[in-house]
């Protein structure tokens, strides 16, 4: 964590929150002092440099606020006599979002295992198999041979053998075979299959089917905007439209084509992308534009800098300097 601080007139502090940091370089790029500098991405973000993304010279820093202001992912953070100026009506501010709808979700959990920054949870409650399946099983212990294939072929994992450890005074093979009736659908497999016939099983579901309820899946999904990059994971994979993003940025991204991409043997771009949007395909990167969010991690990583990016508007709101109207276009193309 890099911090800043002068006190005077206003107190203002300065604080890069690394954790949250991607190493995109807008910050740098746009930085009127050129107090921001971009480290080594690539060894940072696999791993194998412990240091910041950044590193901020505090004699040269103004504090003025523009980093904060235009940085998509949160990771600066300005404070004015201890209020964040994400917080005053007179700074920029970023109206890139993403929500999940609990009334349309269903719980599916897709948009949960596909989120790149694990910032989406699911917690979900299913019926008990016994609310939507009844019957009833015997196992006859006195006929049962303890052979065991009741066991393996149940398709629901409910029968279990306590098997022995087999020896001269003890040679029994298993003790008994139990039915767990909550894990039970009654589906006569194991019955069919017993060699000796050892096994009763009654369904009475279809008897009883006017009695028992429609199962109901309920749950919690909980979006966490803190850590969410707003790459658009969720409202790809979600089948019934329930995610919705609007990312920071539109425009565009593409390798150039004088550029022979390396593949597998650097796949830098891959390693820093922090919305899982390129992959390596027939030897070569391709970025999905689906998922990316234009932040330009990759561009910076690319050790022969094969891919261009040209964005065309920025989701950034409320900035009333001309100053800083003129140097945020900078992250846009002319």
């Amino acid at each position: 964590m890099s911090f800043v601080v002068r006190e005077g007139k206003e107190n203002r502090s300065l604080t890069h929150k690394n954790e949250k940091c991607v190493g995109c370089g807008i910050c740098s790029d746009i930085c009127p002092t050129t107090a921001i500098k971009l480290g080594p991405i690539l060894p940072i973000a696999r791993g194998l440099l412990k240091t910041d993304f950044i590193t901020i010279d505090e004699n040269s820093c103004c504090l003025c606020g523009l980093c904060a202001s235009s940085c998509p992912f949160d990771a600066l953070e300005l404070d004015i006599d201890g209020t964040n100026t994400k917080d005053m009506i007179n700074y920029p501010r970023w109206t890139h979002d993403a929500s999940i709808d609990s009334e349309t979700c269903i719980y599916c959990g897709r948009c949960s295992t596909a989120c790149p920054q694990d910032a989406i949870f699911l917690h979900r409650s299913l019926p008990e198999v016994k609310e939507l399946v009844r019957g009833e099983t015997e196992v006859d212990q006195e006929k049962c041979i303890h052979c065991g294939v009741c066991e393996e072929m149940c398709p629901a994992d409910a029968i279990n053998m306590d098997r022995n450890d087999i020896n001269s005074s003890n040679p029994s093979i298993a003790t008994s075979v139990d039915i767990d009736e909550s894990k039970c659908i009654f589906c006569s497999i194991c019955k069919r299959v017993c060699p000796v016939n050892a096994i009763k099983i009654v369904c009475t579901t279809c008897m009883e089917r006017d009695e028992i309820v429609n199962p109901e899946i309920e749950g919690d999904i909980i979006l966490d905007e803190d850590t969410c990059v707003k790459c658009g994971w969720c409202q790809e994979v979600c089948p019934v439209d329930a995610a919705e993003v609007t990312k920071p940025f539109e425009g565009e991204i593409f390798l150039r084509d004088d550029f022979t991409c390396k593949g597998e043997s650097c796949h830098a771009c891959a390693d820093v992308c922090p919305c899982n949007a390129i992959s390596i395909v027939e030897g070569k990167s391709t970025i999905n534009p689906s998922f990316c969010i234009l932040c330009g991690a990759c561009a910076k990583a690319c050790p022969q800098q094969g891919i261009t990016l040209k964005r065309k508007n920025m989701n950034l709101e409320n900035v009333k300097s001309k100053a800083w109207t003129s140097r945020l276009a900078d992250l846009l193309e002319d």
